[in-house]
């Protein structure tokens, strides 16, 4: 998978392979943020520049902080928050791939899960069937 950037490239991501699926999600953050996730060990990620993050507080333990190129402001990524990690483990982080040109996600599934339907317990609903991308 090449490397991808925001608008004015000043962060750069490496990711280590096309991604199994990707996420649109439509919770407030994440369509707000204009992001498609690619979900990834955190360990096989490169990200190169600066970036600033938002955790919403919205929110009472928001697992998420959302990572912004400090220059041009695009959405690149997000880590885990301290607490989800204290609960879960470093175990991942998504990738905004609508950075990528979707040449280079032809064939992966994007599915749509129901952020804002999800009660936070479980897995997602999702607001309609997937589809495969460049299909």
């Amino acid at each position: 998978m090449p490397k991808i950037s925001c608008l004015c490239g000043h962060v750069r991501i490496q990711m280590p392979k096309r991604p199994d699926f990707v996420h649109e999600c439509n919770c407030t953050l994440c369509s707000k943020a204009g992001a498609r996730w690619a979900y990834f060990h955190p360990s096989e990620v490169g990200v190169e520049g600066t970036t600033k993050g938002f955790v919403r507080d919205d929110k009472e333990d928001p697992a998420a902080e959302i990572r912004f190129c400090e220059q041009c402001g695009v959405t690149t990524h997000f880590v885990l928050t301290p607490s989800a990690v204290a609960k879960f483990g470093n175990v991942q982080m998504g990738v905004n791939v609508r950075l990528a040109d979707e040449a280079d996600l032809a064939g992966t599934e994007l599915r749509y899960p129901d952020g804002r339907g999800w009660s936070g317990q479980g897995g997602f609903g999702y607001v309609q069937d997937p589809r495969i991308i460049g299909g």
